[in-house]
């Protein structure tokens, strides 16, 4: 079978190193970054990285594989030379739409760009165009979409033992850009992808970092989004950290700690009179696997058949426009926002320095 060329543009934090700060974390399996999702899967050859920065390449390149002659400080150079099949973007949001048009204009026909889509509605939608008239297919770095823990979440909800979705709880969505878009995702996926009809939010900071059209920084956020079939998802932001819940008719299913435990409650007759209460149930049991490697490889299916990929670039932007969804209720003092957006352009744009990449583990 075919074994795929890949290659890195950003080869900081999630490009090439998160796995030395995850070492020994139980709800992470490794291979966590882009390149370590390359070099482990039997289908992918890392060939290629591109950086502005020489030096943190060469660590990479060190770490990864990659040799001198396939580090470029130009991605553009990168894409015309290399002849690549598949292509991380792993930079900040803020440049991400011009690279990725740029990929898929360039031949790329698989993309995996981290999260969270794009700075602004607008870049999303330049993606989405690219992608697909030049017939390319794209995940995001959305990585619950691709674990198995929240896998075995969904095949609860969907195998009906607990009734009908009625309402999905994320406890603490975070900033929007950065934690925020994996829990959005999440429960896009948990509800099958369904449109969201409007939302309705609040950005506690959101005041102070607003200027005009202009972000200046991640809001936090907490509100309500409605799914066209009917499902509602409350977003909100409390002490109870990377926890997730799915209220259906008759029980609940809850992720506590990022899904390394898990509650199920089923309605169940109890007492002299048989009322229906909520009771405890077995809950499922599911060892984590590499959410990074899960996504890698579905892009090789989707390449090795034609299939979709699990995400796709209207997945992503679908996400994309709740963090916007957000922003913009915010703007107009906590109103209800329909969607899809009217106004695209309200943009984030930050002015600070990449970190420093841990290049190795303690």
């Amino acid at each position: 079978m075919k074994t795929y060329r890949a290659g890195v543009i950003g080869c900081s934090r999630m490009g090439g190193f998160i796995d030395n700060e995850v070492v020994g974390y139980a709800r992470i399996a490794l291979p966590y970054s882009h390149a370590a999702g390359y070099t482990t899967c039997d289908r992918t050859d890392l060939v290629a990285c591109a950086d502005l920065r020489a030096d943190v390449m060469a660590e990479f390149g060190n770490l990864h594989g990659v040799p001198a002659q396939g580090q470029y400080t130009d991605y553009r150079e990168m894409l015309a030379k290399e002849n690549l099949d598949i292509v991380s973007v792993a930079t900040q949001p803020e440049p991400r739409a011009a690279i990725v048009v740029d990929c898929a204009n360039q031949g790329v026909k698989a993309i995996y760009a981290e999260k969270a889509m794009a700075a602004s509605m607008a870049d999303a939608d330049a993606m989405v165009e690219a992608v697909e008239r030049n017939g390319a297919i794209l995940n995001l770095g959305t990585n619950r979409r691709y674990d198995t823990k929240y896998d075995r979440m969904k095949e609860i909800i969907d195998s009906g033992e607990l009734g009908d979705l009625q309402q999905l709880i994320i406890y603490n969505v975070g900033p929007l850009f950065n934690n925020g878009s994996h829990f959005l995702d999440l429960i896009l996926r948990l509800n099958d992808d369904e449109p969201a009809e409007w939302v309705q939010g609040h950005l506690p900071d959101g005041d102070s970092i607003i200027d005009g059209d202009i972000l200046t920084g991640d809001p936090e956020a907490e509100g309500i989004i409605q799914f066209a079939n009917g499902v509602k998802a409350y977003v909100l932001l409390t002490g109870r950290r990377s926890e997730t819940e799915a209220i259906c008719s008759l029980g609940t299913i809850t992720a506590f700690n990022d899904g390394s435990e898990w509650q199920v409650r089923k309605v169940e007759p109890v007492g002299l009179r048989g009322r229906n209460e909520l009771q405890t149930a077995a809950a499922p049991v599911t060892p984590p696997t590499s959410s990074t490697l899960r996504a890698v490889q579905d892009l090789v299916h989707a390449l090795d058949t034609g299939q979709p990929p699990r995400g796709g670039v209207r997945a992503a932007r679908a996400g994309n426009e709740l963090i916007f969804g957000f922003i913009e209720s915010h703007l107009l003092g906590g109103a209800r926002v329909s969607l899809p957006l009217a106004k695209r352009t309200t943009r984030m744009v930050r002015d600070h320095t990449p970190r420093q990449p841990k290049y190795k583990p303690d």
